[in-house]
């Protein structure tokens, strides 16, 4: 289901927001929320960031990563926004795909970490274990600092045997969430990893606006060295220090915890879409379209979507991740493509691809206008199924409603728009001997998205 294209954050499991839309949401039940939160995503997630927080009424600062550096570069060019809007800015990094469904417990421990960072430490937050997991860091706790205490040693994933005698010991899980004066990081940050901190505040300083994001400047950006805040900070300051907390914790980091978080039946199945289970335990079943049926299966994870399916000894589910590269060897589009591919016009699903075809649903929204555009390798028909749509074809503009229909020819300059307040929806059927989404030649584009060689 995680896709390189929309990834594990823009997902739900079994409810009707995102992980990111519930991590913003769990902060303003927990009574902890900025009016205008920082965001920090990929360039490539632009528009599914704006989307999830139009959905949910949250205006937030996007700033672009242009190229993935890890977790440290992303938190210091939050921090340095932050300290942009306040020179004394207590920053509460968050994780966007993690789940904490008590968000009162949440708020209570935010703020009881709030003396410790106004004090300039470090905090981050030590999940008290209920298990001897073999998926999380751990953190050792030392003597108390107020209401957290000094940080002896942050300790990576264990075995099982050392997990339970971490879990015996008292050790907590690392769950990388924080609370910090954005000042005081960046202090450590200059300490240890000084070209963190050059790189990304000159990409940051050089960043330029683009619509509602904030673009950082790639060179500088890119030559930032790769490390997660935990090797490049936590693990090496002496002013860290970790809360321990109880509330429920998960990072979703593999499908038998996703079956940790949802309800369960009597024979300990967690069911998700349409099955029906005969002499069946302790499966996952998380079906996207198609009936999933299953005659005595056990401790089993079984996953559809319209274009592929796994099915996973439960024990074994953390191996997707490799899994996942082998397919990306094999040069598999499902790889890395999600089936419904969001723009800021509204978005596209792939329906069928063939030798020289390929079907597509296209849904504009209301308001969205696709760039002028033309394809150098393929023609189009269009036939609207729903609304009203504005289609132009080599400076031809006409209306056409629901049951009419319009060919592209190839290399012919077009657009499509919908000026009306309900969606577009239209089947699109492309033909040519090449149908990639890199032959597309912008003329124009109300959201930025024409090269500047071609403008």
């Amino acid at each position: 289901m995680s896709r390189a294209s929309k990834p594990k954050q823009f997902l739900n499991f079994g409810g009707r927001r995102s992980l990111f839309q519930e991590t913003l949401l769990r902060c303003r039940r927990g009574d902890v929320f900025d009016a205008r939160p920082i965001v920090v995503g990929a360039e490539a997630h632009r528009f599914l960031l704006a989307e999830d927080l139009r959905e949910i009424g949250i205006d937030a600062d996007i700033l672009l990563e242009p190229v993935a550096r890890n977790s440290c570069a992303a938190v210091t060019a939050g921090c340095l926004q932050a300290l942009s809007r306040s020179p004394g800015a207590v920053v509460l990094v968050l994780a966007a795909d993690h789940h904490i469904p008590d968000a009162a417990a949440f708020g209570a421990a935010v703020s009881a970490a709030a003396a410790n960072a106004e004090a300039g430490e470090l905090v981050t937050f030590g999940i008290r274990p209920d298990r001897p997991a073999t998926a999380y860091g751990y953190i050792r706790p030392g003597e108390a600092a107020g209401r957290a205490a000094k940080v002896q040693a942050f300790v990576e994933k264990p075995s099982g045997t050392a997990a339970s005698g971490y879990v015996a010991e008292g050790y907590l899980w690392n769950s990388g969430n924080f609370l910090f004066r954005a000042d005081a990081f960046l202090d450590e940050l200059g300490r240890f990893e000084p070209a963190i901190l050059e790189r990304v505040a000159a990409a940051y300083a050089a960043g330029r606006r683009d619509l509602d994001f904030l673009r950082l400047e790639e060179a500088a950006f890119a030559a930032a060295p790769s490390i997660s805040v935990d090797y490049a900070v936590m693990e090496r300051t002496d002013r860290a220090s970790v809360l321990p907390v109880d509330y429920g914790w998960s990072d979703v980091g593999s499908w038998d915890a996703v079956a940790e978080i949802l309800q369960r039946d009597t024979d300990g199945n967690t069911v998700v879409g349409d099955a029906s289970l005969l002499d069946s335990r302790n499966n996952l079943i998380h079906a996207d379209g198609k009936l999933v049926t299953l005659i005595g299966i056990e401790d089993t994870v079984i996953v559809e979507t319209r274009d592929s399916l796994l099915v996973a000894s439960k024990a074994r589910s953390q191996e997707v991740k490799a899994l996942v590269a082998q397919l990306q060897r094999e040069g598999r589009i499902e790889a890395n493509e999600a089936l419904q591919v969001f723009r800021p016009w509204g978005n596209y699903e792939r329906l069928d691809i063939g030798p020289g075809y390929q079907v597509k649903r296209i849904v504009v929204k209301p308001g969205g206008v696709l760039s002028l555009q033309r394809h150098q390798h393929r023609a189009e028909h269009w036939v609207v199924v729903q609304g009203q749509a504005e289609v132009t074809v080599d400076g031809k503009v006409e209306m056409l409603g629901p049951n009419e229909a319009v060919d592209v020819p190839m290399g012919a300059v077009h657009r499509l728009a919908n000026r009306g307040a309900n969606p577009v929806v239209l089947i699109e059927v492309q033909t040519g001997h090449y149908l990639g989404e890199d032959d597309i030649v912008r003329l124009q584009d109300v959201y930025n998205r024409v090269p500047e060689s071609q403008r």
